[in-house]
């Protein structure tokens, strides 16, 4: 299956918009995982045995596992291969957050769809199109460029003033990117910039539009879901992370988390 259409079926079994972000750090687990052989991956398989039917996706970051060396990343596949062999419907993005050019963009797309396997990924737009344009060649993948981050300081460089028209960057270089017109493009805008997300929206209407910032970084929930959504109250990956895997109660969190988007989606 395409990344589109286990991002349609599993959002539509599970009646959810929630992606949950498999970001473990070995300070935050539970004292019961540290115990075993490999606590990363036994901590990402206990958060997905929790969450799997509430869902619509997973996230892992890779600077999570990278962080561990090469332990890490091999607690990265073994997880991504638990998922592709019991969840195979649920859609996995891997954010990666690439950005170079030429040959290197080719080994990046390369190991992100091919050794890792991952539906989709998340990568850097401001090297222009040639960047990526070796993304793209994987047809079945969905490559997420980063339009607005969720951090605080994301204004001070995304939203500066483009002569001539004065709009934001952030703004000019979407409207650039509605012309290249390739389908298998989505999109990252921060929860914590709603009036961002809607102008996001309208220039790609029936786009997947990832939104990271919904939990632990306070993002405003009513105003950005209702901002993101598409005309059928789908196409929209809300992303928590921390506020889920290392709750008291993930299962319960992650219920409570899907519920409240649920109540702000238009046509549910």
């Amino acid at each position: 299956m395409t990344f589109w259409e286990k991002l349609e079926k599993t959002s539509r079994k599970n009646s959810s918009l929630l992606c949950v972000g498999l970001d473990p750090d070995l300070d935050k687990i539970p004292e019961r995982f540290k115990k075993q052989q490999d606590p990363i991956f036994e901590f990402n398989k206990y958060i997905i045995n929790q969450t799997q039917d509430f869902v619509c996706a997973y996230k892992p970051n890779i600077a999570f596992y990278e962080a561990y060396g090469i332990d890490g990343l091999k607690s990265l596949k073994k997880t991504i291969e638990y998922l592709r062999k019991n969840y195979s419907e649920v859609p996995i993005i891997l954010d990666a957050k690439r950005g170079d050019i030429g040959n290197t963009a080719g080994r990046y797309a390369k190991a992100l769809y091919g050794y890792w396997q991952a539906d989709a990924a998340t990568i850097y737009p401001h090297l222009g199109k040639d960047s990526i344009l070796p993304y793209l060649k994987y047809k079945n993948k969905c490559t997420i460029l980063l339009i607005k981050t969720s951090n605080p300081d994301s204004k001070v460089f995304q939203n500066l003033p483009i002569n001539p028209s004065m709009k934001p960057h952030y703004l000019v270089m979407a409207e650039e990117i509605v012309k290249w017109n390739y389908p298998n493009l989505g999109f990252m805008v921060g929860a914590t910039y709603p009036e961002e997300l809607k102008e996001v929206r309208k220039l790609f209407p029936n786009s997947p539009i990832l939104m990271p910032g919904l939990g632990a970084q306070s993002g405003q929930a009513e105003k950005a879901i209702k901002a993101g959504v598409d005309a059928k109250g789908m196409n929209l990956i809300c992303n928590s992370s921390r506020d889920i895997i290392y709750s008291d109660n993930p299962r319960q969190k992650v219920i409570s988390t899907r519920d409240l988007i649920n109540r702000y989606r238009r046509n549910e």
